[in-house]
């Protein structure tokens, strides 16, 4: 059995979808945070069968929760002060995002202007589309949770 110490005061990830925490990491930038984070793969539970939980020791601010909610937004989001839970927040797919998903539309703007930044807003809530600001360019997220 693994054991995982008590985290004091952070942030815990809980019901990732088995497999996607790496990911998570990636898109938080983690590895650039001077911060302690603990990453647990494949843990069994009744909900999932199998999901992966991530702890991180820091205030809530240095995450960025947009991120999360596109990536998943059905992840659970523990805030831990003092050793105990003291609220958990309710992510949900963000309207706006900035840099976190590239236009593949040759044409746009962004393939030429290497500066500018790539934005896409939520187009379709129920089916999870999001577009291109500047060319409209389809990009709907795969999600496949078990």
């Amino acid at each position: 059995m693994l054991n995982v110490g008590k985290l004091n005061e952070g942030v815990v990830l809980d019901h990732i979808a088995a497999g996607k925490s790496m990911d998570i990491y990636k898109y938080l930038k983690l590895d650039k945070m001077d911060c302690c984070v603990a990453i647990i793969k494949n843990a069994r539970s009744s909900k999932m069968g199998r999901k992966d939980i991530i702890k991180v020791e820091c205030p809530i601010e240095e995450l960025n929760l947009d991120v999360l909610g596109f990536i998943d937004h059905t992840i659970t989001v523990n805030i831990i002060k003092d050793g105990e839970i003291v609220e958990k927040k309710i992510l949900t797919l963000p309207h706006r995002l900035v840099n976190i998903i590239h236009c593949k539309n040759p044409r746009c703007i962004t393939s030429i202007e290497q500066g500018l930044d790539h934005v896409f807003f939520l187009a379709d809530e129920e089916k999870e589309i999001y577009r291109c600001l500047y060319c409209e360019e389809r990009y709907r997220a795969n999600r496949k949770r078990k």
